[in-house]
């Protein structure tokens, strides 16, 4: 729009200067060399112009001429850097849909038309790695590093190429090449350098590494990558640095005030210097944001001197601090036991009783056992310990710990977890309850197998102390009652009514008859000796 404006204007100071003109006419007279011109002024001026636009032809003629060869050697190039794009473009998407054939040939061509171009390179990178050819992407991605604007591309496919070969060393030294390179590279190079310090326990340059990628994180992730860092070198110089070790976890505490280790292990420190005050508010803070059992046993421990009575007034004032958590009364009711208030052990587990955890079922064991020395109720506990749902466990990758560690397995920092493991979730078993321990001494008297014939009784001998009774086995087998197919004698078993007192004495060692109820046995065994 603007151009057509300047355009009218110029049209309108034009058809105004030549109208200015004709309203003044005047002859124009040139004498050069014997020669005399005479025309009008309008004329003049129109001739002028005219010379003018003819000189101005003539000179881009002339010019064209001349760059004629540069311009036909341009031409070439633009038309050859247009085959080598498409001929990229075949390729790159011939690599996406995983056609070998095409992506190779590609390349070469690309390769042929412009042998040192970026994308070039990169599609003969890529064309190598999808063939398996090792050498020939790590030759591309080596030239890559020569051109500065590929460079950190060249660099990242060397680290991945190091990192299929296995070897560590080679992904290191490009990684660290790549983040000298560029603040650009810290993304993936400053996360391969600090997982690489991680894993070989290298705490202080892990910290180094965290700081020179602060700038390509957010605030929140800085703080808490940090934060763990710290707490793995307090955890590290514990037994060399007691100092240090404070130092580093107190830091830990400020940037993240909700991780339970560093809490805990600040909370240790400062109560080993005295500092007992500033030690309960940190773990009271850490424990209104993540009740922890660490932190209940740092809580309970700040001050070494305390009796178990002191403990355990301090214990329920920590859990009263987060009402309602299992793990509070856990703590509550483990202080209680050791000071002997079994009561207060009791009162505090019992809204947990209905459906346990392991910890609350082995606790109620050690509660039963060091109240009353009742093992049989102790026993019980156990046994529904067994079965109870988990507890949560310090998890990653699917490995459960003991204790907190910096690192996962598959080396992923900050990768342990509070919680319950897979194994368990959607796995809750059920409780069997077992009987009381009272009733454990009368044995379950199953009901026996029927038979055609029923075992009797055995005699007792009135002399013989009353024995306890003994549980029949479900599948016992009754005593034989049909004697051998070819005896030498016949053998009578003896057998005695339900109701029979028990035997009575033999005369002249003769066996004493059988009972009236047994006639028909009797007859039909004669039988068989016939």
């Amino acid at each position: 729009m603007i151009r057509v404006l300047v355009f009218l204007i110029a049209l309108a100071f034009l058809a105004g200067g030549f109208a200015w003109m004709a309203d003044r006419p005047g002859d124009l007279v040139l004498t050069w060399m014997g020669y005399r011109i005479e025309t009008s002024l309008m004329v003049a001026s129109v001739a002028l112009i005219v010379a003018i636009i003819v000189i101005l032809l003539l000179w881009s003629i002339l010019t064209s001429l001349w760059r004629a060869p540069g311009s036909f050697g341009l031409f070439l190039r633009h038309r050859r850097e247009m085959k080598a794009q498409q001929a990229i473009s075949r390729g790159l998407i011939a690599v996406g849909a995983g056609d070998l054939k095409l992506a190779r040939r590609a390349a070469d061509e690309a390769a042929r038309l412009q042998p040192n171009a970026p994308l070039a390179l990169l599609l003969d990178a890529q064309s190598a790695q999808m063939a398996g050819d090792r050498a020939g992407a790590e030759r591309a991605f080596r030239a890559m590093t020569r051109r500065d604007e590929t460079r950190l591309l060249g660099l990242r496919g060397l680290f991945i190429e190091a990192q299929r070969r296995n070897d560590p060393a080679a992904a290191r030294r490009f990684a660290e090449e790549a983040v000298k390179a560029s603040p650009a590279a810290l993304g993936w190079a400053g996360q391969a350098v600090l997982d690489e310090r991680c894993a070989a326990g290298d705490w202080a340059g892990a910290l180094d590494a965290v700081e020179a990628m602060r700038k390509g994180l957010d605030k929140a992730d800085y703080r808490r990558k940090r934060a763990v860092l710290l707490t793995a070198r307090a955890q590290a110089l514990q037994e060399i640095d007691r100092d240090a070790s404070r130092d580093a976890a107190l830091e830990a505490v400020k940037l993240a005030p909700d991780l339970v280790p560093a809490a805990a292990l600040a909370g240790r420190r400062l109560a080993e210097a005295g500092d007992t005050r500033k030690a309960r508010r940190i773990l009271e803070r850490a424990w209104e944001a993540s009740p922890h059992p660490d932190i209940a046993e740092a809580y309970a421990d700040v001050r070494l001197g305390d009796s178990a009575r002191e403990r355990l007034a301090r214990m329920q004032k920590l859990a009263d601090k987060a009402p309602g958590e299992r793990e509070g009364a856990l703590a509550v009711a483990r202080a209680a036991l050791a000071a002997r208030d079994f009561a207060t052990a009791r009162a505090a587990l019992d809204p947990y009783l209905a459906a346990p955890t392991q910890r609350v079922a082995a606790l109620m064991a050690e509660i039963e056992s060091a109240e009353h020395g009742d093992t049989g109720r102790s026993r019980e506990w156990m046994s529904r310990a067994v079965r109870a749902s988990g507890d949560p466990v310090w998890t990653a990758d699917g490995v459960a710990s003991d204790h907190w560690l910096p690192v996962s397995p598959s080396g992923r920092l900050d990768g342990f977890e509070w919680r319950v493991p897979l194994a368990e979730i959607g796995n809750t078993r059920p409780v069997i309850e077992v009987m009381p321990p009272e009733l454990e001494a009368v044995p379950t008297i199953q009901e026996p197998v029927e038979t055609a014939d029923p075992p009797a009784e055995l005699p007792k001998s009135p002399a013989e102390p009353a024995a306890e009774p003994t549980p029949v086995p479900a599948m016992a087998a009754p005593p034989a009652k049909v004697p051998p197919e070819k005896p030498a004698e016949p053998v009578i078993p003896l057998m005695h009514a339900p109701d029979d007192p028990g035997p009575s004495a033999a005369v002249d060692g003769e066996p004493e008859p059988l009972p009236a109820a047994d006639g028909q046995r009797r007859h039909k065994i004669k039988d068989l000796f016939r």
